[in-house]
């Protein structure tokens, strides 16, 4: 009858075992441990400028009253951003007479100028006073501001087509 209860303690042992291995099974380690991520990221004040070109009704020398035009620039910036924009003064400025601007068919020269408003009496430059100060973009969305030309009246030139170029240029 030993012999059966040998048996007996080595399944016992066997059943002790076994229940040892299924509690080290179920002991498992789970759970979380934070640790701080930063982001960055940089806005940079970006502005674009696109713009309508000035046009004129046709101009009469022998006609007694000053020729009007108007042209567009368009600003778009980041919000925020506060720009001036210049135009510079083309590329006659020497040949005007009365203005600071003039329009040349090659061999003549046709005084005119720019203004920033409608009464024609804040000229529109490229430097100091005389740009156009746009104030803080409220978004960026694009905002357009009217070129006011004028070509006085009286100037004894000859028929043809005149042209100037300038530059529209946005400080941001």
């Amino acid at each position: 009858m030993t012999r059966p209860s040998r048996r007996l303690g080595i399944v016992f042992v066997a059943a002790a075992a076994a229940m040892i291995v299924v509690r080290t099974a179920s002991i498992s380690a789970t759970g979380s441990v934070p640790a701080p991520l930063s982001a960055n990221a940089t806005v940079i004040n970006n502005c674009k400028i696109t713009t309508s070109d000035l046009t004129f009704t046709s101009y009469d020398p022998l006609a007694a009253s000053d020729v009007t035009g108007t042209g567009t620039v368009t600003i778009a910036c980041t919000k925020g951003a506060s720009p001036t924009v210049a135009l510079s003064v083309g590329a006659n400025p020497t040949h005007a007479t009365g203005t600071t601007r003039a329009f040349n068919n090659g061999t003549s020269y046709l005084s005119y100028e720019i203004y920033k408003d409608s009464n024609y009496a804040t000229v529109w430059g490229d430097a100091g006073s005389a740009v156009l100060t746009a104030g803080a973009a409220p978004d960026k969305n694009g905002r357009s501001f009217t070129a006011y030309a004028k070509i006085p009246a009286g100037q004894d030139i000859v028929a043809g087509t005149y042209s100037d170029g300038m530059t529209a240029t946005v400080n941001f």
